[in-house]
C-alpha cells in the first residue's frame, strides 16, 4: 500500500498519521539507516559506559558526577524515544504511526527533554556552589540535596509534557494527515491540526513549554554569570575550577541552542530540511556527543577509563 492510499484511506481519521520523512531512494534510505544505527549504537554504549565509571569509581562518588550518571540515562531514555521509530521507517514505505503512538512519542519526548532542561541547571547550579562557595559546598550539596534536584528535574518535565501531550491530544485534526517531519512533535502537529483556535492553542502549549525550558536557561545563565564573576575577581585558583565547568557549557550550547531555533524559528517548506537537520541535532546527535565530550574534556573520567582498562588488562 503506498502513501497516497494511506492519506485517501486510514489517515482520512485522526487514528494515524503519515511521517513524511527524508528521500524515498532505497540508496538514500541504506545510508540514513547506517548512519542512525551507528549513532543509537554511539549513544547507548558512550552514555552506559559513563554510568559505569561513576558506578564503579569511588573518585566519581561526588555531586557532580551524580548528575552526569542521571543525564547518561535522560541521554539514553531521550533518544530511545525516535531514533528507533526512525530506523524502522527508513526501509517502511508506509512510514505510519497510530494517534496514540503519536501522542505518547510526544509525551515521552518532552518528558525527556524537559527533565533534561532542569538537570542541566542543576548541573550548572552545583558548579556554582562549587566555585564560588567552596567551603559550604560539602553543606549545601548533600546527598539528600543532590536526589531532591534530581527528582524535581524528573517531576517537572513529567508534569510539563503530560500537560503539553494531553492538549495535543484534544486537537481537531481534519483533511490531511501528513506530518512533514522525521518523528511526532508538538509544532508540527499544530501545523496539521484545523483547529479554529489554532492560535490560542499554540499559545497554551509553548507556554508549559517555555516554563520549563527558559526557566532552567535562565537559572543556568545566572549561575555562570556568578561563576564567572568569581573567575575574574579570584584568579588561578578558580580559573582551574572553572575547566571542570567547560564540557557542560559545550552541552548546554548545543541542547538549548538548537532546541530553540526549532521552537522558536517560524517554519516554513522551504526550512524543511534545516527543520530536520535541527531536530536530528538536539533529539540525536546531542545525546551521542555528550559523553564523548565530558570523557574528552575531563580528566577525572578520562583516568577512570584508563583505571578501569588496566584492571581489564
Amino acid at each position: 500500500m503506498n502513501p497516497e492510499s494511506l492519506q485517501r484511506g486510514n489517515l482520512s481519521s485522526p487514528s494515524m498519521f503519515l511521517l513524511l520523512g527524508f528521500s524515498n531512494a532505497y540508496r538514500a534510505q541504506v545510508t540514513l539507516c547506517l548512519c542512525f544505527s551507528l549513532v543509537y549504537l554511539v549513544t547507548v554504549l558512550g552514555n552506559l559506559l559513563i554510568m559505569t565509571l561513576i558506578w564503579l569509581d569511588a573518585h566519581l562518588h561526588s555531586p557532580m558526577y551524580f548528575f552526569l550518571g542521571h543525564l547518561s540515562f535522560l541521554d539514553i531514555c531521550y533518544s530511545s524515544v525516535t531514533l528507533p521509530k526512525i530506523l524502522g521507517d527508513s526501509f517502511s514505505p508506509q512510514r505510519t504511526i497510530s494517534f496514540v503512538g503519536c501522542i505518547t512519542q510526544i509525551y515521552f519526548f518532552l518528558c525527556f527533554g524537559g527533565s533534561e532542561c532542569m538537570l542541566l541547571a542543576a548541573m550548572a547550579y552545583d558548579r556554582f556552589l562549587a566555585i564560588c562557595h567552596p567551603l559550604h559546598y560539602p553543606a549545601l550539596m548533600s546527598k539528600k540535596m543532590c536526589h531532591c534536584l534530581v527528582a524535581v528535574s524528573w517531576l517537572s518535565g513529567s508534569f510539563s509534557s503530560l500537560i503539553q501531550a494531553f492538549l495535543t491530544a484534544r486537537l481537531p485534526f481534519c483533511g490531511s494527515n501528513m506530518i512533514d517531519h522525521l518523528f511526532c512533535e508538538v509544532p508540527f502537529l499544530l501545523k496539521v491540526s484545523c483547529s479554529p483556535n489554532a492560535p490560542l492553542n499554540k499559545a497554551t502549549l509553548y507556554t508549559f513549554a517555555g516554563t520549563i525550558a527558559v526557566g532552567s536557561f535562565l537559572l543556568t545563565l545566572v549561575s555562570y554569570v556568578h561563576i564567572i564573576g568569581a573567575v575574574l575577581q579570584k584568579g588561578a585558583g578558580t580559573q582551574r575550577a572553572f575547566a571542570t565547568c567547560t564540557s557542560h557549557l559545550t552541552v548546554v550550547s548545543l541542547f538549548f541552542g538548537a532546541g530553540a531555533i526549532v521552537y522558536l524559528v517560524p517554519h516554513s517548506s522551504s526550512s524543511k530540511e534545516m527543520d530536520e537537520v535541527l531536530a536530528l541535532l538536539y533529539a540525536v546527535v546531542t545525546p551521542m556527543l555528550n559523553p564523548i565530550i565530558y570523557s574528552l574534556r575531563n580528566s577525572e573520567v578520562k583516568g577512570a577509563i584508563r583505571k578501569t582498562l588496566n584492571r581489564g588488562v
